[in-house]
């Protein structure tokens, strides 16, 4: 087995090989643009220009040149534009330069050629000054050559109203899609480029966000948030501070639904695409999908395109919206089946439908009788919970998933509204642990909140055979410690819970103390006997407290706060 000189490391000590770390997956800089054409020519019925000729261009291997040719292309790093839309339907050909850097005229000329036939060509391209300069030239030099060659500018972003030059965003995508569809349907070239040239003309987008790109071989640029940039990792229009998903979104399209009822008519309805710019997980895309439905409002949105990286900047943390009246031609333009898989396709967004939830008998029970007394005892320890959710939420990042501060706090949250609607049965032990029980069941979520279901369902059901709390609550752990499989020692919230309860006949305060105890006991285990820590080497468990013990901890201590 080779030897790692890191791998043995504690995680303090990874500091001073900072520099030697990579932290992207790439080779040498000069290669991604090269590999990446590659990969995409493995998995797509797509040619690839002979390497030697120093020209990245990928066409399609079933060209018919008796059709117009759709080109495009640009520089690299806006995956999978433009080379991933290759393909019946879409684009004939792509044109690649190095990242965010124009083709050169001869590669735009040699695709040129490739793909030209009796049907002519047309080139989609991005307003950009070196993307017009050399495909214009190419274009010029081709017209010499006998090829039929049209051109398309796209210069769809809003973010700088008064400039003569507006940029080509991510609403270049759907004029590739619409230009392959009337080129698909044999028309000439012509109508092919008047018609698309009109699309273009009336697309709107606009981006925003949180932070810059990372070029392959470069370290980041620390930037904030901003509205209103293009795809070349330039800055911003302006500098904003979006405080969630919500006020991103408005920010974006206040702007963009301005622009659209002043041109396409207040009200009209419309087509809507959501560009991830390449840092969104597919979590944040759905929440940034849901919040552009809201705004717009259901009844206006005749088509989404699915959400999805259609053109990047790289990992950009951000996201564009592009706007286009829902005309009968592009609509049928749009759902048009085609064979590039990075296109995502479209949908008619409707509003959910709701069905009835089969609640549990008990569910549907009137509470029993209520304590005020137990009722704040509840509520203290709710609000700890809340209180310690990001301090929890650090600890289990250090071990875990970094959720378990947000789960004990939506168990709480579930709990405080129960409380509030006064339907916890607060005087009466064993119901109030059933219920607890299973509500904890249904809100909590994650081994904890199921964990803690079987403590409560459990010690409920010890409760109601006679025992007292301590017995009962030794029985609740008896059949956590069953289901579960960790007892003590092995570094989870058991470590705390168990010394929390043999202590109890002394009283919450000597019960407090032993829970705390135990919580920082955790921090001395250098082996996790079970849960997600388990996975975890043993340097990075050194010094850090189980946050499920720590939570134990902290519910006892406000326990004992109004109790003794």
């Amino acid at each position: 087995m080779l030897s790692d000189p890191v791998a043995d490391l504690p995680w303090t000590a990874y500091r001073p090989f900072k520099a030697q770390l990579m932290d992207r997956f790439y080779n040498h800089p000069g290669d991604v643009v090269r590999q990446v054409l590659a990969s995409t020519a493995t998995g797509a019925a797509v040619d690839v220009a002979d390497p030697a000729s120093g020209m990245r261009i990928l066409a399609r291997s079933d060209l018919d040149r008796a059709q117009v040719a759709v080109l495009s292309g640009g520089g690299a790093g806006h995956e999978p534009s433009h080379a991933g839309f290759i393909g019946r339907g879409m684009l004939s050909a792509a044109i690649s330069g190095e990242i965010f850097a124009s083709p050169s005229v001869a590669a735009v000329l040699a695709a040129i050629r490739h793909c030209t036939g009796s049907g002519g060509s047309l080139l989609i391209v991005k307003n950009y000054t070196g993307d017009r300069l050399n495909f214009g030239l190419a274009a010029e030099q081709a017209r010499s050559e006998g090829l039929d060659v049209r051109m398309c500018i796209v210069a769809d972003d809003i973010a700088l109203p008064d400039t003569a030059r507006p940029r080509g965003i991510a609403g270049t995508v759907l004029v590739h899609k619409y230009a392959g569809y009337l080129a698909s349907q044999g028309l000439a070239l012509n109508e092919v480029a008047t018609r698309t040239q009109v699309l273009a003309d009336r697309l709107l987008s606009l981006g925003l966000s949180l932070s810059s790109c990372t070029l392959p071989g470069h370290m980041p640029e620390p930037r904030g948030a901003e509205l209103g940039l293009g795809i070349h990792n330039e800055r911003g229009a302006r500098a904003i501070r979006p405080r969630d998903a919500n006020s991103a979104v408005d920010m974006v399209l206040t702007l963009l639904l301005e622009q659209a009822d002043l041109r396409y008519g207040p009200g009209t309805p419309l087509i809507v695409m959501l560009n991830d710019l390449g840092g969104c997980s597919t979590q944040e895309l759905a929440l940034l999908a849901d919040e552009v439905l809201n705004r717009i409002g259901l009844p206006r949105v005749a088509l989404m395109v699915r959400p999805a990286p259609l053109m990047t900047s790289l990992d950009m943390h951000g996201f564009s919206v592009t706007l286009l009246p829902a005309e009968a031609e592009y609509l049928d333009a749009l759902r048009a089946p085609v064979e590039p898989l990075a296109w995502p396709g479209t949908y008619v967004p409707r509003e959910p439908r709701v069905f009835e939830v089969a609640l549990d008998a008990a569910d549907r029970i009137a509470p029993g009788t209520q304590d005020d007394a137990v009722a704040a005892k509840i509520e203290r320890v709710v609000w700890t919970l809340l209180d310690a959710e990001k301090t929890l939420d650090e600890f289990d990042a250090r071990i875990g998933d970094g959720d378990a501060g947000s789960t004990f706090a939506t168990g709480a949250r579930a709990v405080q509204a129960r409380l509030q609607q006064n339907s916890l049965s607060t005087g009466e032990a064993a119901r109030l642990c059933d219920e607890l029980g299973r509500l904890l069941a249904h809100a909590m979520g994650g081994s904890s909140g199921v964990l803690l279901s079987i403590l409560f369902t459990a010690t409920g059901t010890a409760l109601a055979a006679g025992r007292d709390w301590p017995a009962a609550l030794d029985e609740g752990i008896a059949r956590m410690r069953h289901y579960g499989g960790a007892g003590p020692g092995d570094r989870t919230m058991l470590d705390a819970l168990i010394p929390a309860v043999q202590s109890l006949p002394q009283g919450f305060v000597e019960a407090a103390r032993a829970a705390r105890e135990g919580a920082d006991l955790t921090a001395t285990m250098a082996r996790a006997g079970a849960g997600r820590a388990s996975y975890v080497p043993e340097h990075a468990l050194t010094g850090a407290i189980d946050p499920g013990a720590e939570a134990v901890a902290r519910a006892f201590e406000a326990l004992a706060a109004v109790s003794d």
